[in-house]
């Protein structure tokens, strides 16, 4: 028997996934647990950061995929891609923590982005970022990804998307051309 790892496989979540996938995003951004990795929210969020509803609805929506990530017969990361026009968003992008800093987060942008590219011929993948995650950006500023200046409020007072410990927190509209 070959006990040996497999690379991750990439695939569109069902239904059956949503329970395992909000697990992976609670897991990579909030709480202790989330400590393990480097993308953790919980010095600036607590609560929750996704639910069951938000996955579902991103799964069934009109032009929109949830890529689960698959490595070892295990859901281990996962992201949004949607169409919008002439370019595609990039969301609720979870890697599991105990895997990051390995380079799958490297591994499934990458795949994103070709997806998005021959899939909707998107010219430009589109992603928002809170603004104080300074080595988040950098991570995807190393990715090609330019800041843009362009920010948009946090949904204060709306705790499906977290409950915040500071009052200056927005979005930035990070954009990368998709050769």
């Amino acid at each position: 028997m070959d006990t040996t790892a497999t690379g991750p496989t990439f695939r569109d979540a069902t239904e059956a996934d949503v329970d395992a996938l909000v697990a992976l995003i609670e897991s990579a951004y909030r709480g202790d647990a989330s400590r393990a990795g480097w993308t953790t929210e919980a010095d600036i969020l607590e609560g929750q950061r996704s639910d069951p509803q938000i996955v579902l609805g991103v799964i069934k929506a009109a032009d929109s995929r949830l890529l689960a990530v698959e490595q070892d017969g295990r859901v281990v990361a996962c992201c949004q891609l949607e169409h919008r026009g002439d370019h595609a968003y990039f969301g609720m992008f979870a890697v599991s923590p105990a895997l990051q800093g390995a380079g799958l987060g490297k591994v499934i942008i990458a795949e994103a982005e070709r997806s998005a590219r021959e899939a909707w011929g998107a010219r430009e993948m589109h992603m928002t970022v809170i603004s104080v995650r300074d080595d988040l950006i950098a991570w995807y500023e190393r990715r090609g990804y330019r800041r843009t200046g362009k920010m948009t409020p946090f949904p204060y007072g709306d705790e499906r998307f977290g409950i915040p410990q500071r009052d200056d927190l927005q979005f930035e509209l990070l954009v990368k051309e998709l050769a």
